[in-house]
């Protein structure tokens, strides 16, 4: 396993909510959503057992950990999986720089808690 850069910063996008954050590195996506209340549905509850969390990264792959088997199983399960395609709880910021993230329509649940 690489070893977490956690005292660099990162910069992410939500979209299409438009909201950015600042995060400390070693974070998944998954993680910066729930700290931000951005609403990402994660039904396993970030275990890598759904694709309910399936986001698109827009800008900043490289920024992301690899992808393993075992989200890659679980994207295949994934409605609309694009090159880009990554489950928020697998997606590791790595490296400092830009990360613009978006959430699908489809994954949006605005009634869930209140919202």
């Amino acid at each position: 396993m690489k070893e977490q850069h956690t005292n660099e910063l990162a910069t992410v996008t939500f979209l299409p909510l438009g909201k950015t954050f600042e995060v400390q590195t070693g974070q998944s996506i998954l993680d910066v959503a729930l700290d931000n209340d951005v609403p990402l549905d994660h039904a396993c509850g970030g275990v890598c057992a759904c694709s309910t969390c399936h986001v698109i990264i827009k800008k900043g792959m490289e920024l992301l950990s690899e992808m393993e088997d075992d989200e890659a199983d679980q994207l295949d399960e994934a409605a609309g999986l694009t090159l880009q395609s990554r489950l928020g709880c697998q997606a590791l910021i790595q490296q400092p720089g830009n990360l613009v993230v978006e959430i699908p329509s489809w994954n949006r649940n605005y009634a869930r808690e209140g919202e």
